[in-house]
């Protein structure tokens, strides 16, 4: 194996583990300390990572030096793109049966308040919106895909007092109090200059090879 194939190799499977992954090149730079450049060069096969970074990346995406210069195109394992495709499954399904955990609960204090003919019984499906927001932000932030993290917040800024709002109404009959939605507003902005937040690497500590 020349070097030439080993580069090949190496652009071809941190491409593809970066985009199995969800990352951008930015994002996978600034998780190795190198630029986005470096990673461009990398990913084009017009260079290669030195044997430390090949480990860090290794490690990243849980699997060997070996396996990143190795070809992977025709004699990979059916088993380790099934492997792959599995675990993004197993994500989404995990979240999904969440999602669904909440929406049950909501159901159950439903039936129960129904049964019990207790007012406004419908007001556990309001509350299950930004019960949901919360649970899509746990599992986003447990998979890693931060990208979404400002969706998620957002969410929960804005269907908390709108829960608030509508089962105080509900309850005591005065729908004036929609100031409340005035809290949200300085919670938001914060939130979109936190989602603008990078991280600050010295230009000496960045690696551009």
């Amino acid at each position: 194996m020349d070097i030439n194939e080993i580069r090949r190799n190496v652009a071809d499977n941190i491409a593809a583990l970066r985009s199995d992954k969800g990352l951008t090149q930015a994002q996978l730079a600034e998780k190795l300390n190198y630029t986005d450049k470096a990673v461009s060069k990398w990913e084009r096969a017009e260079s290669v990572p030195d044997i430390a970074t090949l480990k860090e990346v290794a490690d990243m995406f849980g699997v060997s030096v070996d396996w990143l210069i190795t070809e992977h195109r025709d004699d990979v394992p059916r088993t380790d793109k099934e492997v792959i495709i599995a675990k993004k499954h197993n994500k989404l399904q995990i979240t999904l049966l969440s999602v669904v955990g909440v929406w049950f609960v909501a159901t159950a204090f439903f039936v129960c308040l129904m049964g019990a003919e207790v007012p406004h019984y419908w007001l556990p499906f309001l509350w299950a919106v930004p019960a949901t927001a919360i649970d899509l932000l746990v599992f986003n932030a447990i998979w890693g895909r931060y990208e979404w993290n400002f969706l998620m917040i957002s969410l929960i800024i804005w269907t908390v007092p709108a829960a608030v709002y509508v089962t105080v109404a509900t309850l005591t009959g005065n729908w004036g109090i929609w100031y409340l939605f005035f809290f949200a507003i300085p919670l938001q902005v914060a939130t979109f200059f936190w989602s603008q937040i990078k991280v600050a690497i010295s230009p000496g500590a960045r690696k551009t090879k």
